[in-house]
């Protein structure tokens, strides 16, 4: 049983929605006005030429710009729809349920509604859950799109989630108070990860995180997490390791480490001269682990004897 410090989840609707965009033309997410309300207008479906990818290295210069996620290019922090689609098309098939349990502005579930997933998203920040079904909203010839539903409540505390139900988990949490996604928002929900600044307390955290997302995830299925790492004092703070290892204890197994490249980031200009002046590296990656859930009654023994050495 997860401790009720946490608080439980509760259905945004789309009833919710349309309330609020009766009364509000946007919302603020790190000091950061999006509109929402407008009809959203969609120039491209689909992506063009689409492949996955087949290598640990992914790098996308230019974020995907179909259906509405160019709409979210301001929202500070969201992975390129590129990696929720990767992960979707690979680790999951039509009619599969998908969490994202930080799901921010919506990208992994605009990714499932395209691609036939029935998709669950929380989020701790009700302004992102608004925005996360604003951009949902878009209409085609093909309304046959499956059921995306967004929750308001804490990644630590899936309540309304049943144990093995979840076909795969795609998602990027925030870390190390580096975007405040909560800050100037209506909703200061206590227990934003994205404000805790010491990494013991944000790995500890993420040891909660995992135990749910082992609860509800399905045995022989897989859990992507991506996430990066902070310098501090000029050292690095390796973040992403310390996080992998929160879910190998609470019983996942290492699939992939693949190393995604940063693009464009709004602090890059800020640090290069700073990097030049005291002698460190800018980080420019972040780290995309897949975990797989043992299948019940699986023999891990081969697994156990190569992670010795960790």
């Amino acid at each position: 049983m997860t401790d009720k410090k946490y608080i439980e989840m509760k259905e945004i609707t789309d009833k919710d929605y349309k309330e609020f965009v009766s009364k509000h033309k946007k919302v603020i997410i790190e000091d950061t006005e999006l509109e929402i309300g407008n009809p959203n207008k969609i120039k491209v479906l689909q992506p063009e030429n689409f492949e996955l990818e087949t290598t640990t290295l992914w790098s996308f210069p230019e974020r995907g710009k179909w259906a509405t996620h160019y709409l979210n290019a301001r929202y500070r922090g969201n992975w390129a729809p590129q990696v929720p689609r990767n992960l979707i098309l690979r680790y999951s098939k039509e009619g599969d349920t998908v969490l994202d349990a930080f799901v921010g502005s919506g990208t992994t579930l605009i990714e499932c509604k395209l691609t036939g997933r029935n998709g669950i998203s929380v989020d701790i920040n009700k302004d992102a859950l608004i925005l996360t079904r604003d951009r949902l909203h878009f209409n085609t010839l093909n309304n046959n799109f499956p059921e995306q539903k967004t929750f308001l409540g804490d990644a630590r505390n899936l309540n309304l989630i049943e144990d093995k139900s979840i076909d795969l988990i795609a998602t990027h949490p925030p870390y190390a108070s580096i975007i405040s996604y909560t800050k100037n928002s209506n909703n200061k929900e206590r227990g934003d990860l994205s404000k805790v600044h010491s990494v013991d307390e944000f790995c500890e955290e993420m040891k909660t995180v995992a135990k749910e997302f082992f609860r509800v995830l399905k045995p022989g299925k897989f859990c992507a997490v991506l996430i990066g790492d902070t310098r501090r004092h000029k050292h690095e703070v390796p973040i992403s390791f310390r996080t992998m290892q929160s879910f190998l204890d609470a019983g996942f197994i290492l699939k992939e480490n693949i190393i995604k490249a940063q693009h464009n980031t709004k602090t890059a200009p800020l640090w290069k001269n700073m990097s030049v002046k005291y002698n460190f590296l800018l980080l420019a990656h972040e780290h995309l682990f897949v975990f797989r859930k043992p299948e019940e009654g699986e023999n891990l023994t081969k697994f156990k004897e190569s992670m010795k050495w960790w």
